[in-house]
């Protein structure tokens, strides 16, 4: 993958990706980050991160070495730092040529990234998308909504305890009484 042209912003060796990541929020980066993992630093490893912005926002994720896209490349960075990282604003014109279907979530870099809640969220206010509900949450929610609803736990009893008595008179086990 080749990279649009660009004048770096910023261009520096971090230990974790909250910095880079609030750096491009707060300058309203409509561009690219370059983030370059450890392994790459250290091991001579291919590939990089490529989180492409808009007004401070990653829009979409790409990677140059597996060639994995959305949030498979949070996965790949997730590893521990230090990180090399390279912020690049591009014309709207250079930023058309990011790739589609390597779209992220609006705060789904700076949660997993950087672990980071209060910048996820501020990315997301940015994005115009209000807070969202963790899906083990809304899970919970559903099952302790199921759970306080007395009448159907009674109708799956009853309903589980007369299939009980089908298949104990099926299996020759008439003497049972529930």
């Amino acid at each position: 993958m080749t990279l649009p042209d660009g004048d770096p912003t910023f261009d520096r060796v971090v230990t974790a990706l909250d910095e880079p990541l609030e750096a491009a929020l707060d300058r309203g980066l409509s561009g690219y980050a370059e983030v370059v993992p450890q392994a790459a630093l250290l091991l001579d490893a291919n590939g990089s991160g490529i989180l492409w912005f808009e007004d401070g926002v990653p829009t979409h994720a790409t990677h140059t070495g597996s060639g994995v896209t959305g949030t498979d490349v949070l996965a790949e960075l997730a590893a521990t730092g230090p990180y090399r990282v390279r912020l690049v604003p591009l014309t709207a014109e250079a930023l058309a040529s990011r790739p589609t279907g390597a779209r992220l979530p609006a705060g789904a870099a700076a949660e997993r990234l950087a672990g980071d809640d209060r910048l996820a969220a501020r990315t997301r206010d940015r994005a115009g998308e209000g807070p969202t509900t963790d899906a083990n949450e809304e899970g919970l929610d559903a099952v302790e909504a199921f759970l306080a609803d007395d009448e159907k736990i009674q109708a799956i009893r009853e309903r589980a305890r007369a299939e009980a008595k089908r298949k104990a008179a099926e299996w020759g086990f008439d003497d049972l009484d529930g």
